[in-house]
This record gives C-alpha cells, structure tokens and sequence, in this order.
C-alpha cells in the first residue's frame, strides 16, 4: 500500500500505524478452529449492535497488551448505549424545537451548569490527549465515567429542577447547556460508537451535515470554573451520603428525615446554604439545620464529607429494637457466608484441583462477605449504645 501510494500519487497514505494486541477468548486462549472457541462478529453485531462491539473492542484494553473476549464486556457496553440512548431521549423531549441558533450560554448562572460545563472542558483535554498517544482504553474509561457518573446521574437529574420550574431563563440556559454539552459528547464519542452518536446527534440542534465531518471539540477556558466544581463537589457528597445512611438504616427516599450540616467553616456554610435546593430535591429532608453549634444525638447517624459533617436522628424515624432484630438476622446470613466460602478455601482437594481464577472469586467472596460483616455488627453495636 506504501509504495503503491508513493508511486501513483508521491504521498504517504498514513503517517502513523497502530499496532494492536490479539483478541483472545474469555480464559486468555488464542482463538482457533482447533479449540472451537471462536466467535463469529456478525452474530455479535446482530444480537447487540456494530457499536457494543466496536466500542469494546476499541476500548477494552491497553496498549501492547491482548484482549480477553466475553460477552459480559459486550452487553456492559450495550448497558452503556442505552444509557446514553435513554438520556438524550430525556434531553430532546425537553428541547422543544430549539435550534442551533438558540443555544445561548451567556446567562448561565446554575452552579450545576457550570459544573457540566466544566466537566465538559476537562473530559474534551484529558479525551483529546489520550487519543492522540492512541490509549484508547482510557479514553473509553474517562468517556463513561464522565457521561455515566457526572452527565447522566447527576446533571441530567439536577437540570430537571430548573426544567420543571417556573424561571423561563434558567429553563432556557438549562436547554442551552444540555444540548451544547451532549452536541460535544456525542463528537468525542463517535470514534469509538458512530452508529449511535450521528443518530443522536442529527437529532440534537446543530449545524452542518453529519457528526462525521464536524469539528473535533476543543477546550473553552472561559466555561471552567474551579469553584462552582468544588461546590458541587461537596453537594453530590452530602447527597451521597445521606443517601447511603438511608439505606443503611433501610428508609426509603419517600420517608422524609431531620438533617443536620455542620460545615467546617463559613465556605463550606456558604456552598450548602447557596444550594440548598439540591439537597432539598434530592435528600427530602423534613427539615434542615446548617449551623458550626450542632452536636450528633445518642440515636443519629453521622458521616464526614469534605468540609461537613453531617448528622441524621433516627428519633422517629425508625423503631430501634425492630432494626437491631433486622440487622441480627442480616449478620446470621453473613456469618453462614463466611463460613462457607472460608470452609471452601481451607478445603485442600478444592485448592489443589480449582482454578487460579475461580480460587480468586472465593478470596473476592470472603474479602466482601467479611466487609459488609463487620458493616452489620458496627451498626447493631451504634444502636445498641444509643
């Protein structure tokens, strides 16, 4: 092909060539007709899309290193289309016909669009410069955190408070930045999905002909703000937390709880107190005190986030006597867990003939049984104390 190119038309046809690691079965065999352990493309394709395979394939793995095939990794990436897919669905309902000319990101003022924004411009500088040392597999693990955890589970979550209120501007930035910030995710992520991003995409307000020819994005230093990043950094961890004692103490979202803040200095009282809002719509608090003067109850649940420390009464909220027995019958089931899966692993015949990998999984086992363990008798112990 080079010298072909050079002598019909004096131009090299590629100036770079990216080598890459064979795509070997689920237990690392080569794949062959002997071993039968081959896998027929098309029948992927027809089952879970050109794209799951493509994107799998381009992302699984690191340079110099081969790809181990599974069919968990192609429906995993199959998981992640559709979580893109039901997004931007969410996202062009709410469009209401804008066009290309109306995306105005000039009265953005919502921390939460500040935060996507920026997230945005740090997702196009880390994507663009792994791409270019071709490490493809980082870039696919910074794509899906980035549209996974930041746009999908949060963003899009928080832009329905301003969707669904009443304030026509902010209802309109909150648009503006929805669109402008899937137009630019779609682009990044077509390489490695294009199937699925130009569908998308021509559905999106945009201009020119296909998402194949569009420019590539480029980082806005003006969209980055450091501190609306940190705020929501604080805000997405009370909110984290919270919810993670409500499921401890196994309250339901529905059920509304006495939330007690107390940040660390007058910043971090400006960010929650700025904000509230959010823990409002996504913690139901009954009601809530942010104050430097607030001490935990005997009965409440307590953790510690940057700049806060947050303090949840269970007065009221949950009969006692009734979760420490839930919890006791929650420690029996991990107690019999332990004990089988370590009664496995001290079997000798089982460590002598299973294999590495399978004797791994059972570690695994007893590493997570003996965690969430010691989790259940630490909460029986709190409220045996309160």
């Amino acid at each position: 092909m080079i010298f072909q190119s050079l002598e019909f038309t004096g131009h090299k046809p590629f100036n770079d060539t990216l080598l890459h690691g064979l795509v070997r079965d689920a237990e690392g065999r080569k794949m062959s007709k002997s071993l039968g352990n081959g896998v027929d493309p098309i029948e992927v394709i027809d089952k879970y899309g050109a794209d799951s395979l493509r994107y799998m394939l381009s992302t699984g793995t690191s340079p110099g290193q081969d790809l181990k095939f599974s069919f968990e990794k192609i429906e995993a990436s199959w998981n992640f289309i559709n979580k893109i897919w039901n997004a931007s669905r969410f996202a062009l309902m709410n469009m209401d016909g804008m066009t290309f000319e109306e995306i105005d990101l000039s009265h953005v003022k919502e921390v939460s669009d500040k935060w996507i924004l920026t997230r945005l411009n740090e997702t196009i500088e880390a994507v663009t410069k792994l791409a270019e040392r071709y490490e493809f597999g980082e870039v696919g693990r910074v794509l899906y955190n980035f549209i996974w955890d930041d746009l999908c589970d949060w963003y899009i979550e928080i832009a329905k408070i301003s969707l669904y209120g009443e304030d026509e501007i902010a209802k309109k930035t909150t648009k503006s930045v929805l669109a402008y910030t899937l137009d630019q995710t779609m682009r990044l992520l077509h390489p490695f999905m294009p199937f699925v991003t130009e569908e998308i995409w021509q559905n999106l307000p945009h201009e020119g002909t296909s998402i194949t020819v569009a420019e590539w994005p480029v980082v806005k230093a003006e969209q980055i703000d450091k501190e609306a990043s940190e705020s929501m950094k604080v805000l997405v961890e009370v909110i984290r937390a919270v919810r993670n004692i409500r499921a401890e103490v196994n309250t339901p979202l529905s059920k509304p709880i006495v939330l007690q803040l107390k940040p660390q200095n007058e910043h971090y009282k400006t960010i929650l107190e700025t904000n509230l809002s959010y823990i409002e719509r996504f913690c139901n608090p009954e009601t809530v005190a942010i104050s430097f003067d607030l001490e935990p109850s005997n009965t409440a649940m307590t953790a510690i986030v940057t700049g806060t420390e947050i303090f949840l009464p269970l007065e009221g909220l949950i009969d006692i006597n009734e979760e420490i027995k839930r919890l006791e019958k929650e420690l029996e089931k991990w107690n019999k867990e332990v004990a089988r899966v370590q009664g496995k692993l001290a079997n000798t015949r089982f460590m002598e003939k299973a294999p590495e990998k399978v004797i791994e999984e059972e570690r695994a086992k007893e590493k997570d049984y003996l965690e969430k363990r010691a989790k259940v008798e630490e909460r029986i112990q709190t409220l045996q104390e309160a």
